[in-house]
Order: structure tokens, then C-alpha cells, then sequence
């Protein structure tokens, strides 16, 4: 039976030190640096009992049986077959020791100052890492990895799909190792290169033609009262309110930039509300040219100089407006007997059925009634007379009238009286100035 001890000896240098440390079995010798075998044979007193032999190793020891017969000891005589007898007890022998070079860990190697330094695998390319990966040196090995941008999946590298990350903001473009942010349009991108920040078009190039109101990644254009923004969402262009509408004046509209103001015809002024016409009486206000014969009379935008009633043979001035044709007067047996003269204005384009003129008998006698018609001066059909009541009528407009014009109607009034068997009769002779316009 055979015991064995005996111990690896493995020397262990911390870099950047001076001083090694050697494991069980082996001491520093301090003149040359190296893990010396320590001969355990002499430094252990009765390192082995009994009937073994104690047998130095490289870092250990062996106790063997003296008279073992598989195990031949170096110090043996290697002619003889018998073992001599065991030795009287005395001192262990001091057998020579053996001096074993250096031994450095896996991954360093002896330098030229006989020290185990590092082995750059990466440098010398004995590294077993994919080409697809990048080689990391590390104190007695190395490691493979990835470049940035890329992630290590059953050995091989993989490019990283950022824009599926949300790595940025608003726009991602993925490129093998890296990503690109970009922004909207009225973004602009971070200074971190991933965020996005609007842009206030209206401070940096204000691309309206008048107000800018800026909004989140874009602007609007607003214009001013009176324009309009056109197709292109940036210019203003003047608005025609003239064309809106026909009632924005009451005579004419007249357009301008940003807005639009009314004007009146001659003969009126317009009124505080900015729309209104309002007729100049001339003859009040005394701006007329008739002569001090002639009477002004005014119509609506302008006033008409009316000469003095003259009564024409058989005819007799009552007044100033009147004519009677006497009945002693053999000339006056089928004439009116009385002619009154009236004159009255009326705008153009006045609506119909409209009631104008009322005309009615001044006195009423027993036994007689009366009958109402034009006379003359009706060929366009544009009036009648509806009688109202026993003694009186109304003139009535069938028609549009337009102006400027002047109509002459004789309106006659016919008294019938049964008892005394009389019939007579009376006319009006209405002047109607019709205006230019309709106010």
C-alpha cells in the first residue's frame, strides 16, 4: 500500500507588484525571485511513521514502504534486487533540492523582466470572437461584444432597431448601428437630438401678409376687417362688400381697400347712419333758381319752379288754383264747370296697387250722387279710380311708375241729380313729378 501527498505548486504575481506569492509546497527565494521546493522530508519531523520512508516531490512528499517492491527509490542501488535493510534510526538525510522555473496562470506569460504580464488576445489575434464582433481584452482573458448600435444574439450581432424603441420623438429613421431623429414640418429638432420643439413661424419669417397667429407645428394667417384670405391660406385680398348685397347702401356702395362707404345723389345728404339718403328741400333752404314769379315746389333729389296758374277763355281765375267756367256762358254748356289745379311728388318705382291722391265732392245735395273717373291723361293704364263712398274716390297705381317724370291727370267728378235733372261736373288736373329714385 502506497501513500502519497504531494502539492501543485503554482506561482501566483499580482501585476504591478514586486513581490510573489508561491502556494503550499514551495518558498519564495527572495535572492532570485522563484517558488522554491520546500523538502518536507527534512523540515517535518517524522513526516512519515511506522515502517514508510519518507520520499521528497517536486511541492510534496511520498511515504512508502520500505520494502516496496513497484516503487524504486533514486537512491537505490540500481544492480540490486533486495532492498537494504532499513536504516538505524538517526537524522533525515538532506537530499539536494530541485529548482522548477516559473509557472504563469492561464491568460499572462513571462515579460523580459521575468514577470507574468497579461496576454492581449485581442492584439494578437488569438481570440476565437465572430467577425461580426468587436474583441475586448481583460486581465488574463478577453471578451466579445457588440459595437453600439448592435446586440449580441446567438453569436452574432444584430443591429439594434432604434425607431421601434420610440427613441425619438417624431420621426425615425433606422440605420445599421444607429437611428436618425428628424422632426415634422414646423418642428425643429433638440439639441438632444431626439425631441422636437415647434417653431413660431410667425417671429422667425412671418409669412403672412398681415396677421400671424402661430399654432403647434404650424401658423394660421388672419386678416384685417374688410380683406379675406385667399386660396393659399397666406395673402389677404381686399373683400367687395358692395357685392354682398344691394341694401348695404340706398343709393351706391362704393368699395375700398379694407372697406366701403355710400354716397347720395345730388339733392341729398347722407345720413349719421353711414346708409341713408335724406332729401335736400331746396325750396326751404332757398337753393332753387326760380324767378319771383315762379313758385318752387320740391321733389325728392330736386325741386321744379311751377309757373302761376292762368285760366284759358271761357275759364274764370277764382284763386290762384282755381278756373270756373260760368253756366250763363254759353261757351261753358259741356265744359267743367270748375278746374282745380294740384300738383303732388312721388318716388320712382313706388309698389303697387298704391292708394296716391283722394278726391272727394265738397257739398251734398239731395237727390244727387256722384261718379268718379280719369278724365284724361291715363294711356298707359297705370292708375283707376275706386270709389270709396257716396261722395269720394281714390286714386290708385296699378303700375310701377319710373322716374324722372311728369304726369298730367284730369280727374273728373260728374254730380247726377234726377230730380232736377242736372248733370255737371268738376275736374282735377294733378301734376305728379315722379324722382329719379326711390327715396
Amino acid at each position: 500500500r502506497i501513500l502519497t501527498a504531494f502539492t501543485l505548486a503554482v506561482c501566483l504575481s499580482s501585476p504591478g507588484k514586486a513581490q510573489q506569492q508561491c502556494t503550499n509546497g514551495f518558498d519564495l527565494d527572495r535572492a532570485s525571485g522563484q517558488c522554491l521546493d520546500i523538502d518536507e522530508c527534512r523540515t517535518i519531523p517524522e513526516a512519515c511513521r511506522g515502517d514508510m520512508v519518507c520520499v521528497n516531490q517536486n511541492g510534496g512528499y511520498l511515504c512508502v514502504p520500505r520494502t516496496n517492491p513497484v516503487y524504486r527509490s533514486p537512491y537505490l542501488s540500481p544492480y540490486s534486487n533486495v532492498y537494504p535493510p532499513p536504516p538505524a534510526p538517526g537524522p533525515v538525510p538532506n537530499y539536494p533540492t530541485v529548482t522548477r522555473p516559473l509557472i504563469c496562470r492561464f491568460g499572462f506569460q513571462l515579460d523580459e523582466n521575468n514577470q507574468c504580464a497579461d496576454v492581449d488576445e485581442c492584439a494578437s489575434d488569438s481570440h476565437q470572437c465572430n467577425p461580426t464582433q468587436i474583441c475586448i481584452n481583460t486581465e488574463g482573458g478577453y471578451t466579445c461584444s457588440c459595437t453600439e448600435g448592435y446586440w449580441l444574439l446567438e453569436g452574432q450581432c444584430l443591429d439594434i432597431d432604434e425607431c421601434r424603441y420610440g427613441y425619438c420623438q417624431q420621426l425615425c429613421a433606422n440605420v445599421p448601428g444607429s437611428y436618425s431623429c428628424t422632426c415634422n414640418p414646423g418642428f425643429t429638432l433638440n439639441d438632444d437630438g431626439r425631441s422636437c420643439q415647434d417653431v413660431n413661424e410667425c417671429t422667425s419669417e412671418n409669412p403672412c401678409t398681415q396677421t400671424c397667429v402661430n399654432t403647434y407645428g404650424s401658423f394660421l394667417c388672419r386678416c384685417e376687417p374688410g380683406y379675406e384670405l385667399e386660396a393659399d391660406g397666406v395673402n389677404c385680398s381686399d373683400m367687395d362688400e358692395c357685392s354682398f348685397s344691394e341694401f348695404l347702401c340706398q343709393h351706391e356702395c362704393v368699395n375700398g381697400p379694407g372697406s366701403y362707404y355710400c354716397t347720395c345723389p345730388s339733392g341729398y345728404n347722407l345720413l349719421d347712419d353711414s346708409r341713408s339718403c335724406q332729401d335736400i328741400n331746396e325750396c326751404e333752404i332757398r337753393n332753387f333758381t326760380c324767378t319771383s314769379q315762379q313758385t318752387c315746389f320740391n321733389i325728392p333729389g330736386d325741386y321744379k319752379c311751377l309757373d302761376p296758374v292762368r285760366c284759358e277763355e271761357p275759364y274764370l281765375q277764382i284763386n290762384e288754383n282755381r278756373c270756373m267756367c260760368p253756366a250763363e256762358n254759353p261757351g261753358c254748356r259741356d265744359q267743367p264747370f270748375t278746374i282745380l289745379y294740384r300738383v303732388m311728388d312721388m318716388v320712382s318705382g313706388r309698389s303697387v296697387p298704391s292708394d296716391i291722391f283722394q278726391m272727394q265732392a265738397t257739398t251734398r245735395y239731395p237727390g244727387a250722387y256722384y261718379i268718379f273717373q280719369i278724365k284724361s291723361g291715363n294711356e298707359g293704364r297705370e292708375f283707376y279710380m275706386r270709389q270709396t263712398g257716396p261722395i269720394s274716390a281714390t286714386l290708385v297705381m296699378t303700375r310701377p311708375v319710373k322716374g324722372p317724370r311728369t304726369i298730367e291727370l284730369d280727374l273728373e267728378m260728374i254730380t247726377v241729380n234726377t230730380v232736377i235733372n242736372f248733370r255737371g261736373s268738376s275736374v282735377i288736373r294733378l301734376r305728379i313729378f315722379v324722382s329719379q329714385y326711390s327715396f
